[in-house]
Order: structure tokens, then C-alpha cells, then sequence
């Protein structure tokens, strides 16, 4: 088996792969863009990838989100949680007053939001494709006047100093991440499904799709909007949802939204993570 995460190494994401592989034997491989490695598994030169899906401070993961309904037919049959502690990295001797530009992941960027601007409003911040991705070009560049927001884990591995450590906005900082592959998982008794689709343009039309769920006494976790991207207003909704595609009244209330949407895709059923 050959798994993606979303290097190099060092990132929050190969901490989530590792939690999720434990002692299992897999062969891992690291990418650069969640849309290279979401390619990579529809194209069979890997067979799962994981990937970052939400944030509870920052929310959806938007790349992640608009390449599952829009770019790419495949399947969650996974997910899990981790804590996100985020910590200002710099070259050996550098001083926090010395930063003049931050170098990290938007979302990393977006959880620590009043550390920056309460300790650095004047330092320039420069977005990377991943927090292991900013603590590398730190280490190679040379430059003592660059900080960059990651994990313990990229201070260890690009032998940089940990400034200030646990600087996200909020303690209870969490992602979740999901493993993505051609084929979900089967029903285990304590599963969770996730959907998008989109509504017709007129009144009470979300609404009816949502009272359907009430209908069957089914529980959503979670609902998210993004734009459909072809219509400015236009608008397709995320849905994970308590059950799994085979027990019968998901699989009755399933069979309505299809009907009911002008836009519909099954995007996977899965255990649910027991966060720790």
C-alpha cells in the first residue's frame, strides 16, 4: 500500500498519517498540494492520501473541499482528529523582535492570528504550501530576520529554535483529516457520511432538503457552504451527517436528497474518530 501526506517532512499532516498507520506497513509519500496528491490516488500512484479537511478555529479546508466535489470522484473511508499546537520557529540566535516576515500555511497563518498581531504587526506574512514547507526555506535560507509558524516536529527535523511555542488563538485548536481513497469503508455500527450537493435557485429549497434528515431522525455534524464557482450567489453545501450508506434510513434519505437536488454527490461513509 502507498500513502500520501502533505510534505515534507515535518508537517502537521504526516503527524495525522502517522497516527492513522500506527505499526501497519505502508509505503509513504510526501507531495507538495493536496490537488497533486488528490490526483495522485485518482490516478493509481498511490492508494490513499490524507488530507487536512477542517480546522475548529479556521473551518473548511477549501482546496480539499472544492477538489472532492469538483475535480476528483473519490471516497473518505477514514478520519481522524489531532491537536494543532502551532510555535514561532527561526534560525539558531534569531530574536523575535528581529522578524521581519512569517513564512507558514494560510490556515496556520489564520489560528494565530493575535499572536502576530500583538508580537509581530509589523512583520510582512508570506504564504507556503505547508508549515514544514516554511520551517525548510528558513533553515536553507540563511537569513536571521525570517520566522516561520509550525510544529515541534519541523523545529527537531530543520534543527530550528522554538521562539514562542502553543501560539494559536485558542487551546481547543484541532484538525481533522481524512483519508481519501477509491472505496469508503464498510459499516462498523458507529459511522459517519459525508455528501454535497447543490439546491434549486427558490425559496425554502435548502430547507427541504435539511427537514428530510429530520424526517428520518438522522443527526448532522456538520454543514458548510462553498461557491458553486460558476454563478456569483450559487452555492453547493458539505453535509456530514451520524449513520452509514447501508444502514436503511440513510440509505431512504439519501435516495430523496438525490431526488431533490439539482446537484448531488456520495463522497464516502466511515468509522467515526474517537476524538482523544
Amino acid at each position: 500500500m502507498r500513502i500520501g501526506f502533505l510534505g515534507p517532512r515535518g508537517t502537521f499532516s504526516q503527524e495525522a498519517l502517522n497516527k492513522y498507520i500506527g505499526r501497519n506497513t505502508y509505503e509513504v509519500v510526501a507531495f507538495s498540494t493536496i490537488p497533486e496528491m488528490l490526483f495522485a490516488v485518482k490516478n493509481n500512484d498511490v492508494d490513499e492520501a490524507v488530507v487536512p479537511i477542517e480546522n475548529s478555529i479556521e473551518g473548511g479546508v477549501g482546496v480539499t473541499l472544492d477538489m472532492m466535489a469538483f475535480e476528483v470522484d473519490l471516497l473518505i473511508k477514514a478520519e481522524l482528529a489531532i491537536q494543532i499546537r502551532q510555535n514561532l520557529l527561526a534560525k539558531k540566535g534569531t530574536r523575535t523582535e528581529d522578524i521581519k516576515c512569517i513564512l507558514s500555511h494560510p490556515q496556520a497563518i489564520g489560528q494565530c492570528r493575535k499572536f502576530i498581531n500583538s508580537r509581530l504587526p509589523h512583520a510582512e506574512v508570506r504564504f507556503v504550501y505547508s508549515t514544514a514547507d516554511a520551517a525548510q526555506e528558513i533553515a536553507a535560507s540563511g537569513r536571521n530576520d525570517y520566522g516561520a509558524i509550525g510544529s515541534i516536529a519541523a523545529a527537531e527535523e530543520y534543527k530550528l529554535d522554538v521562539l514562542a511555542s502553543s501560539i494559536q488563538d485558542r487551546d481547543n485548536n484541532l484538525t481533522r483529516f481524512v483519508v481519501i481513497s477509491k472505496e469508503d469503508s464498510s459499516r462498523t455500527g458507529s459511522d459517519k457520511t459525508s455528501i454535497v450537493f447543490s439546491t434549486e435557485d427558490k425559496p425554502g429549497s435548502l430547507y427541504r432538503i435539511l427537514d428530510i434528515f429530520s424526517l428520518w431522525d438522522i443527526n448532522l455534524t456538520r454543514i458548510e457552504s462553498r461557491p458553486e464557482k460558476n454563478e456569483l450567489g450559487r452555492y453547493i453545501f458539505f453535509v456530514d451527517f451520524v449513520g452509514h450508506r447501508d444502514d436503511e434510513d440513510v440509505r431512504d434519505a439519501l435516495a430523496m436528497v438525490k431526488r431533490k437536488t439539482s446537484f448531488y454527490k456520495f463522497l464516502g461513509s466511515y468509522p467515526k474518530w474517537k476524538v482523544d
